[in-house]
């Protein structure tokens, strides 16, 4: 499917509702509604299969792999970024999942397979223990729980034979074939992502930072712009050969020493990274739909054409729309809610 200018968001409002309401259908795919597993775990129904276009390979080569990190917490956002994925992919089958979790949760795993019975994925063990002392107070809770810095140990976590990855947040739904996103040339950098260079760039470290000449001049010879580190395409066999891991490490190791910023994982990946990525278009990233990291008032979409929305900041659309106070985009993420009882709560 090709992405979609705003005005043609209704369109897949309509035709992304349709398909979830759908019980049955001409090729046998199920629908259903899962049993809860646990009281922790929300019920999810069980979602279409999606096959692969005449055009797809079936080499490993042609893989396509995308990870992200697992939570209870986060789950319903999760299973409606992979919907999502699949829903607009050329080649769904050749998607493959890399799952991250900080502690054993069997019945996630159960409510995956349960859901998505075709799903190509595997999931991988990240000790918070590896990151948890390396962690400075940030200025919103969620920022500060280890599994927020698994996509720093991508490349010590993932196989070998996974040489690019594209990392992605769980509040967020893709609108767009991800193939698209997937093939962008990085022209010999580690790493490529939307960037925005017209952001107050300075606000993203601490008065102690800027003013400190040695810290400042980490920048020089390097034009440094922001990027949202919930949408990267990874080498992951420069970022192996680089030494990333430890570079990102290390600005950690100063901000316990000094608070040279408030953000959590980003401004490391800044420090490291920003002025030397491959910049991607604005599209495929249609970031801070939840507002501020303080009180994550309602925001309107950017202009222009969006083949990934992302609901990052505070306010996630599902709390927002259980709350029956959601803010407008919030309904361009609902369609892809497979939690059971989300239909019957939008026609409420």
């Amino acid at each position: 499917m090709a992405s979609l200018p705003l005005l043609g968001l209704l369109s897949l409002i309509l035709t992304a509702t349709a398909a979830t309401a759908t019980t049955t259908s001409a090729t046998g795919i199920r629908h259903g509604i899962i049993r809860k597993p646990s009281s922790d775990v929300p019920v999810f129904r069980e979602a279409p299969a999606f096959r692969n276009g005449d055009i797809c390979g079936s080499n490993a080569s042609d893989r396509i792999h995308i990870a992200m990190t697992l939570d209870a917490n986060y789950l319903r956002g999760t299973m409606a970024a992979v919907l999502s994925i699949l829903q607009h992919s050329t080649c769904p089958e050749s998607v493959e999942f890399h799952f991250l979790w900080g502690k054993y949760e069997p019945e996630v795993l159960v409510s995956i397979n349960s859901t998505f019975p075709y799903l190509n994925f595997r999931v991988y063990r990240f000790d918070p223990n590896r990151v948890r002392d390396k962690i400075s107070k940030s200025i919103r809770q969620a920022l500060d729980q280890p599994l927020n810095y698994a996509r720093i140990y991508l490349a010590d976590i993932l196989p070998a034979d996974v040489r690019r990855v594209l990392y992605l947040d769980s509040d967020l739904v893709v609108v767009d074939d991800i193939l698209k996103l997937w093939e962008v040339d990085l022209e010999g950098k580690v790493l490529a992502a939307p960037e925005y260079c017209h952001a107050n760039f300075t606000k993203y470290f601490t008065d102690l930072f800027w003013s400190d000449k040695g810290l400042a001049s980490t920048f020089e010879g390097r034009h440094p712009c922001y990027f949202n580190t919930g949408v990267m395409v990874v080498d992951v066999d420069k970022w192996r050969q680089g030494g990333y891991t430890q570079k990102v490490e290390e600005w950690m190791a100063v901000q316990k020493q000094k608070r040279i910023y408030t953000l959590g994982s980003l401004p490391p990946f800044l420090l490291v990274l920003a002025g030397n990525i491959k910049a991607v278009n604005h599209r495929w990233n249609q970031h801070g739909l939840g507002g501020d990291n303080l009180e994550g008032r309602c925001r309107s979409l950017h202009p222009g054409p969006i083949s990934l929305l992302h609901w990052s900041g505070k306010g996630k659309p599902w709390l927002r729309l259980d709350s029956r106070k959601p803010c407008v985009v919030d309904h361009l993420w609902a369609p892809y809610d497979l939690y059971n009882s989300s239909i019957q709560s939008l026609e409420e």
